[in-house]
């Protein structure tokens, strides 16, 4: 498939893994850039010196274009800037923070630059601040959303409209026919987290998989509006922290309690019942642990499956 996604990218397939905390590790990147899609390395959770590792390895695992996702709120930003451009990385999705702080220093030194949004209003900002692409994330995405709550549905034909951009669909997507309703609403690519997080070369801890392999809808919701908005799974952490919301607690006194490796102690640790567990929505339509391989193999068959259905259709 040839689009302004693919063209952008230099991948196959418009697919692009979500660069997630815990998750997205070198094998998890390489096995999605060497199936076609674009691979991330998920910066958030690794210190200068092991995103580093994650690159060599990376680069030692595939040949195909690869990136990595940067929050622009990390504290050691300025680090990982200078690294990723030592390091020659050529495709960066920037996220959680105001593009116009890198993206120029990026894209003069020949760098992508691919910035996630949760609203029209944002990317039309990242737009001005020259990025070469925008991700529209709906908030039935798993981990850090957007205030405005706008569904991804809604989310990809407004952002279309607002930007001459590509636009790459995220939140709950995990499906080839996902794909297709993405694309058309507007959007040439999508981003996908769950589907890959629950992979099997995913560095996320088999018990966090395995528990998210037996959600059902409503297993996941929103929490920490009064920081961040993150959609978790419940566990007793959950309810500690709605409680704590509830009884209308300050933001230093949540703070106090997820400035504790939470995220590090569910995800990447396995601490069900006191760790800080992220997935999106679609976790649901999710009940095997598959290699990324299959899993790219199977949405090409449903995309493909899911447009001939289409084209079937009598016009209206």
């Amino acid at each position: 498939m040839l689009n302004r996604v693919t063209d952008l990218l230099k991948i196959k397939y418009p697919v692009v893994q979500g660069g997630m905390v815990w998750c997205s590790g070198w094998r998890l990147a390489a096995a999605v850039s060497n199936n076609g899609g674009l691979g991330l390395l998920g910066a958030g959770s690794m210190s200068p010196g092991v995103l580093q590792e994650h690159i060599t390895k990376c680069k030692a695992a595939t040949k195909l274009p690869f990136g990595v996702n940067v929050p622009l709120i990390y504290q050691e930003i300025g680090s990982i800037i200078k690294l990723i451009l030592e390091e020659e990385v050529q495709i960066v999705f920037s996220s959680a923070g105001n593009p116009n702080t890198w993206t120029k220093l990026l894209k003069d030194n020949g760098v992508t630059v691919v910035h996630v949004v949760s609203s029209s209003k944002f990317a039309k900002k990242a737009e001005d601040a020259g990025v070469d692409a925008v991700v529209a994330e709906g908030f039935e995405a798993g981990g850090h959303n957007g205030r405005e709550e706008t569904s991804t549905m809604a989310l990809i034909p407004q952002v279309c409209n607002a930007v001459s951009l590509p636009v790459i669909a995220a939140g709950g997507i995990c499906t080839g026919g996902g794909i297709l309703a993405a694309m058309s609403l507007g959007a040439e690519g999508v981003q996908m987290g769950t589907r890959f997080a629950l992979s099997e070369e995913s560095s996320a801890n088999v018990k966090f998989k395995q528990l998210c392999t037996t959600l059902n809808e409503g297993d996941t919701l929103l929490s920490l509006k009064k920081l961040s908005p993150t959609r978790l799974i419940r566990n007793e952490l959950f309810d500690m922290l709605k409680e704590m919301e509830d009884r209308g607690a300050s933001a230093d006194e949540l703070f106090a309690i997820l400035g504790r490796g939470r995220t590090k102690a569910g995800m990447f640790e396995g601490d069900l019942a006191n760790g800080e567990l992220e997935i999106g929505q679609i976790v649901s339509l999710i009940r095997e642990i598959e290699p990324v391989e299959t899993i790219m193999k199977k949405l090409r068959a449903e995309f493909n499956d899911s447009l001939k259905k289409l084209k079937s259709a009598e016009e209206w």
